[in-house]
């Protein structure tokens, strides 16, 4: 008979190898469907982020008359690299949904909102955030005055890139040059134009020549006589 010491050791030994295969026993299951990797496009891969900042976002609800909160996540102004447009897009935090995109023109003025040096203001005739064309008026407001200051040097910034290098913009401005142009042209002194004239004047002028002819004739013949 053994000892119940030497049981004790067995019984041990006994359990590290069940433990020892149980780990190393793997199995594999294959799964039943299959999920292709997709990828999400944002429509911003042709575009370049000039700023990315941290805020809350607020917009004006006409309808309640009162500041209304849109969501808070980093807001970025993108610019294209080839149109050289630049536009405002946010996104709320976790959920990830769009809460301003909307493109930036050069009329567009950023306020100061209730005079803080943290909060602007300013109104959009075309966001898109609710995937329909709205006039919206926005309101922003940033953790420091540092972060709003950056932001209005770049969305400044932004706006002198939209006037001097967007097509869209330098195509009117150049339609307006060649417009002051034209217009300055019409306005040099016209050459003289010929004038019909009605034909009873005509008649008038040769009537005058005939009697001229005339008199001339007669006082000929009276000098003629006189002569004689």
């Amino acid at each position: 008979m053994s000892s119940p010491s030497e049981e004790s050791v067995r019984r041990n030994s006994e359990s590290e190898n069940g433990e020892a295969e149980t780990s190393e026993h793997d199995p594999h299951f294959d799964p039943i469907v299959s999920l292709p990797i997709v990828e999400i496009h944002t429509n911003e891969e042709d575009e370049e982020e000039l700023v990315k900042i941290r805020a809350r976002l607020y917009r004006y609800d006409t309808g309640d008359h009162e500041w209304k909160e849109r969501g808070t996540g980093d807001i970025k102004l993108l610019r294209h690299r080839v149109n050289n447009t630049v536009r405002v897009v946010m996104r709320r935090d976790k959920t990830l949904k769009v809460c301003a995109n909307h493109f930036i023109t050069p009329d567009i003025r950023m306020n100061v909102h209730c005079g803080s040096d943290k909060a602007f203001n300013w109104s959009v005739f075309a966001d898109y955030a609710d995937e329909t064309c709205k006039q919206e008026l926005l309101a922003i407001k940033f953790g420091n005055p540092q972060n709003a200051e950056l932001w209005k040097a770049k969305f400044a910034e932004a706006q002198e890139i939209v006037r001097t290098k967007c097509s869209l913009y330098t195509q009117d401005q150049s339609s307006d040059d060649e417009s002051s142009f034209t217009r300055s042209e019409d306005t040099d002194t016209p050459e003289p134009k010929n004038v019909d004239k009605p034909p009873e004047e005509e008649y008038k002028k040769e009537d005058l020549k005939e009697d001229g002819v005339v008199l001339k004739l007669k006082e000929l013949k009276v000098d003629s006589e006189k002569t004689e």
